[in-house]
């Protein structure tokens, strides 16, 4: 890695520890629908677009109108749930603010659509720290495909081996090793022996308090 890093940060689970309220609004509103499915298996099922979620559960059920209508309903859900709660993960306003003195670039690939990266950027005012925001509604294919880490690199001009990927889940640090590029787990939802098969990981940390981060910037 050259000294030309970028940083790029998943965002549910990886900059707001939020996960728990978007497994638990799915799991009431797939489970009125006829799911039949348990929190854990909720849990597992909870990543990539919404749009994807929706047709692995109900395959041919609903028609694109309607998974959009779903999706848009449940981010509301889930917004009215855990805006009490919504703050940084401890140490991040400071790893943000360092990694801009740094001139740093940075840039949010999320699946989560626009709205909901709107809702955490204007509620916490860190709009300013990134310079490019991939959302759901901008590639074909979500993580563990690494549309979406490829297309934030190319909007920060950064070759995706000088990239960092920080995430939550198996299948986004999935996605940033298919993308050719480092990562740093962020353990909010899973533990870190979840992550022992994948070699690109430089560290598994609780938070952004974690000591070892300075040497990123």
């Amino acid at each position: 890695m050259s000294d030309k890093k970028a940083f790029l940060f998943d965002l549910n689970g990886t900059m707001i520890d939020d996960m728990h309220y978007h497994i638990k609004a799915w799991h009431g509103i797939l489970n009125e629908l006829g799911a039949n499915i348990s929190m854990e298996r909720m849990k597992e099922e909870c990543y990539g677009k919404n749009d994807e979620l929706l047709e692995r559960m109900f395959p041919g059920r609903f028609t694109e109108e309607e998974k959009q209508v779903m999706s848009l309903e449940k981010e509301k859900q889930y917004q009215q749930q855990f805006k009490p709660y919504l703050k940084l993960l401890p140490g991040l306003d400071a790893f943000l603010a360092k990694a801009k003195q740094n001139d740093i670039p940075m840039a949010i690939g999320s699946a989560a659509i626009m709205f909901n990266i709107d809702f955490v950027l204007d509620n916490l005012h860190i709009r300013d720290h990134f310079s490019a925001l991939v959302s759901a509604d901008d590639v074909a294919v979500s993580k563990p495909d690494p549309e979406t880490f490829l297309k934030c690199a190319e909007r920060l001009s950064a070759q995706p081996a000088d990239c960092i990927v920080f995430e939550d889940s198996p299948k986004g640090v999935e996605s940033a090793k298919r993308a050719g590029m480092k990562a740093v787990v962020l353990t909010t939802m899973h533990e870190e022996y979840e992550f022992d098969g994948f070699d690109h990981v430089l560290m598994c940390v609780k938070d952004f308090k974690d000591e070892r981060l300075r040497s990123l910037v």
